[in-house]
């Protein structure tokens, strides 16, 4: 710690970033850390519970799809004859959804679950949604250490293409938090947005070809759920960095990437019109 602390500090004074911002960074890390822990507060395993679930998700879609309902499915990078092959495939598509669906769930119930940090005036409430997407993304990092793990030991080999995953966490996340802050927002004034919010991200998850491959999508179709659901383009390309090795979806990232950013920039406008009205309903 005596170390590391001045080499953060040379960080910081080198990057010439307003020290308010510094401020909210390490609050915002400070509210992430105290949210993981509460979660599993009191439970025996505490923060291993999130490998533990995961883990046991790929283990059951592994012995239902591969063992139970021999599911074959040709993936560039894993070997045909494998029984682990589907399952490991189905549950890399799987964890970007899930660091995506759990971080809005629990995004929506934000503001309403702390009305005491709400009507503190020197509070940053922007933090607010924030603090749960960024918690379910650290979560998800626990299933992708276990998909790394057991990738490398089919194949005996790990893809350098894994580098590039921050490329795909960084426009999820700006698409997840501009989703979190309108959904944060309305639930305050509109108490029912939590419970609409299951029933689409229902219809949404089977909307994105996560249990299913792409190409078995009509034609129809295709080109909308490709090109305009960015969570398409994200579980197709986490799936090439992790186990194939290549990017074949890179045009889709790209407009995925855009339409994060955009909605990201909605999101943020529309929760800071609607903060002002926060500590008056609640």
């Amino acid at each position: 710690m005596v170390v590391v602390s001045p080499i953060i500090g040379n960080i910081r004074g080198g990057l010439k970033i307003n020290p308010i911002w510094w401020t909210k960074f390490d609050l915002l890390r400070t509210l992430v850390r105290r949210d993981l822990d509460a979660r599993y507060k009191g439970s025996v395993l505490g923060n291993l519970w999130p490998l533990l679930n995961q883990l046991s998700q790929l283990l059951i879609y592994i012995y239902v799809f591969s063992i139970v309902l021999k599911v074959k499915l040709n993936v560039h990078g894993l070997p045909t004859d494998s029984t682990l092959t589907f399952g490991l495939w189905l549950f890399a598509g799987f964890l970007p959804w899930f660091a995506f669906s759990t971080g809005l769930m629990q995004s929506a119930v934000s503001v309403i679950s702390q009305p005491n940090l709400v009507k503190k005036v020197v509070f940053p409430l922007a933090l607010l949604p924030l603090v749960t997407i960024l918690s379910s993304f650290i979560e998800s990092a626990f299933g992708l250490a276990t998909l790394i793990i057991f990738v490398a030991l089919i194949t005996h080999k790990l893809q350098l293409t894994m580098a590039l995953l921050p490329l795909v966490w960084i426009p999820q996340l700006l698409f997840t938090a501009g989703i979190g802050y309108i959904v944060a927002a309305l639930s305050v004034f509109l108490r029912d947005v939590p419970q609409t919010l299951t029933v689409i991200l229902n219809v949404w998850f089977y909307l994105t070809p996560i249990i299913y491959p792409a190409s078995s999508i009509p034609k129809t179709f295709r080109f909308w759920i490709n090109w305009f659901n960015p969570m398409t383009a994200f579980s197709e390309v986490y799936r090439e960095l992790v186990i194939v090795g290549e990017v074949e979806h890179w045009r889709e990232w790209l407009v995925a990437s855009c339409i994060s950013v955009v909605v990201f920039a909605l999101g943020l406008s529309v929760y800071r019109k609607l903060r002002s009205g926060f500590a008056d309903v609640l």
